[in-house]
């Protein structure tokens, strides 16, 4: 079974093996940091050359999740394209795919620091989705509880089978939810870096994506 369980404010939420997270009772999907147009936007920018496979890649994994949940909602956490150039360039057949799974449900693009402003797309543009107990945003907040954000990309390694793993994960405590990037060719930030030890409460806990998502205690810088 590909999904584990998290309570958070009192909400049953699904992390599931993909790195989506579904809310079975509001019906709700999301996903965060997909990061469409990457190989694109830094070719656009004179960087190197990465096969650019990565946006069909990643909406064929979203249409998936859509497949298999059912959602009457869709929320993208932000940094849903690697900026704003990348979103005006998507193909036809990528722009007719999104619209596609748009159809018939609500869909919302949080803002994110790579794409802060509205693409012509579709669906509803927010800074943030208030929906009780939770709020969906795309950067986490000092002092937030109930709170669903991305934009870290958290990764984390487990030993297995006499190997390290190294696998994107989902973070959470008792206050909040950190989702995995979900874009094909999204890095990552590893636990033990300062950002995320700071902003995690001593017990969080990390659920490492794939085929069996795995639920450690999130690693900890030790002295």
């Amino acid at each position: 079974m590909n999904i584990n369980q998290i309570m958070l404010a009192g909400t049953a939420l699904e992390a599931r093996g993909s790195g989506a997270l579904h809310w079975p009772e509001e019906r709700l999907l999301a996903v965060s940091d997909l990061h469409l147009g990457k190989s694109e936007r830094i070719a656009r920018n004179g960087g190197g050359f990465l096969p650019p496979y990565e946006t069909t890649d990643t909406l064929a994994r979203l249409d998936a999740e859509i497949a298999a949940t059912s959602p009457r909602t869709v929320v993208c956490l932000g940094d849903s394209f690697d900026d704003m150039a990348a979103a005006d360039g998507l193909t036809d057949a990528a722009t007719e795919w999104v619209t596609r799974m748009m159809a018939g449900r609500r869909w919302v693009w949080i803002e994110g620091n790579h794409d802060p402003g509205p693409v012509d797309l579709g669906g509803t543009h927010l800074a943030e989705l208030p929906l009780a107990p939770l709020t969906f945003r795309h950067i986490a907040r000092p002092g937030a509880s109930g709170e669903v954000s991305g934009h870290y990309h958290p990764k984390a390694s487990v030993r297995a089978r006499g190997r390290t793993v190294s696998r994107p994960c989902f973070l959470y405590d008792r206050d909040r939810l950190v989702l995995p990037a979900f874009g094909t060719y999204t890095g990552g930030l590893r636990c033990t870096a300062p950002a995320l030890q700071t902003l995690m409460r001593a017990e969080a806990r990390a659920v490492l994506t794939g085929p069996r998502p795995t639920t450690i205690p999130m690693p900890r810088v030790t002295a």
